[in-house]
């Protein structure tokens, strides 16, 4: 073949590539991006301890939907409203179980026993915040490390920008999420060139993850030592951080319907 062909071939799809660029930001935190630069975007709402795990593990149980809210209020009054009688208030506040509520935020409480078929209403000290703040995305799907190749997927098969949230903890930045964030970002990249992870933030969490990825037992360990993990293992949730840890437990997506205010799994 003449080489001349051959570099014009490879010019090109390096101008195609280019054209089809896309950008995947990291956001350590929901307060260090204004929620407009989320428009036509996807955002990943990540909570790894624990709202998105969580999340994940009532939709694989069988809930019909979760109705994050971000405060005790609006739960309580959103769960008296609903007409149909199989409603679970779930959630947390500092990390324990809400005076009231049916479930805390354990991923262990969200069983095929507890929460098929019910609608959960939601609320959470980290998680729902950044889920409500992220609403103007062209779509929010909601991951953790127990659906992290099903997450990636999904971002692969559909178009946008891509922009991973970490919740973080009472408003600093916390491990497990950047672990996570970083574990998407390497993930997507690894086997389309289109995708751009050259941002800093982007950059950071990815290293971050290959420095603590080299086995379970490093994953672990660096979520566990993370500012989340330590605050959850001083209440006695050792076994959440624990499953929280294991990865591709299952192949659901949760897509957050900012119109009808509701999550469902999409896959």
């Amino acid at each position: 073949m003449d080489g001349g062909f051959v570099r014009v071939v490879r010019f090109r799809r390096r101008l195609y590539d280019l054209r089809m660029s896309r950008d995947v930001y990291v956001h350590l935190l929901p307060s260090l991006f204004d929620p407009v630069e989320l428009r036509c975007g996807v955002a990943v709402v990540i909570d790894v301890l624990r709202a998105s795990t969580t999340i994940v593990h009532a939709l694989a149980a069988g809930a019909e939907s979760v109705i994050p809210c971000q405060d005790l209020d609006d739960a309580k009054r959103i769960a008296a409203n609903l007409s149909t009688g199989n409603v679970l208030l779930g959630g947390e506040r500092n990390g324990v179980l809400i005076e009231g509520f049916d479930l805390d935020n354990s991923p262990l409480r969200y069983t095929v026993e507890s929460v098929a078929d019910q609608t959960i209403v939601f609320t959470t000290t980290n998680g729902t915040r950044a889920l409500l703040r992220s609403r103007l995305a062209e779509r929010i799907l909601i991951g953790s490390f127990v659906n992290l190749g099903a997450v990636v997927e999904v971002l692969q098969q559909i178009d946008g920008p891509i922009h991973l949230v970490c919740a973080g903890t009472q408003g600093k930045i916390s491990a497990e999420d950047v672990l996570f964030a970083g574990a998407v970002a390497a993930n997507v990249s690894a086997t389309q060139r289109r995708f751009n992870t050259h941002h800093d933030e982007t950059r950071i969490a990815m290293e971050f993850y290959r420095a603590n990825s080299k086995d379970h037992a490093t994953l672990l360990d660096a979520i566990r030592n993370g500012r989340g993990g330590k605050n959850l293992g001083v209440n006695g949730f050792d076994a959440d951080i624990q499953r929280a840890a294991q990865i591709d437990l299952f192949q659901i997506v949760p897509m957050y319907d900012s119109e009808a205010e509701v999550i469902r799994a999409i896959v």
